[in-house]
């Protein structure tokens, strides 16, 4: 697989370091079924992502549109989504 680091690197460790965004193609990814359900005009392998896979993490800006809304309507957060909620679970402890 060839993955890239992310160049936005410096802002996105601002919002978590503990994610590690990479550029991957969506087949790379290897994206759960339902989310390539919604996404059937899309040729994966030149779709790009830029994500933190583990956390399913994604950063919009660096992300095909079709791709991102299908992502945000799921189980996958947009990076500025995740540090918001990740903010207000460490203000609620």
């Amino acid at each position: 697989m060839v993955t890239r680091a992310c160049p936005d690197w410096p802002t996105l460790m601002e919002l978590d370091p503990d994610l590690q965004f990479k550029h991957y193609t969506a087949a790379e990814a290897r994206l759960p079924a339902e989310v390539l359900m919604r996404v059937p005009g899309l040729t994966l392998p030149n779709i790009e992502i830029c994500c933190d896979l583990d956390h399913h993490v994604f950063y919009r800006e660096h992300t095909h549109a079709e791709l991102a809304t299908v992502l945000g309507e799921g189980d996958w957060f947009e990076v500025q989504d995740w540090a918001k909620r990740k903010r207000e679970q460490q203000r609620g402890r």
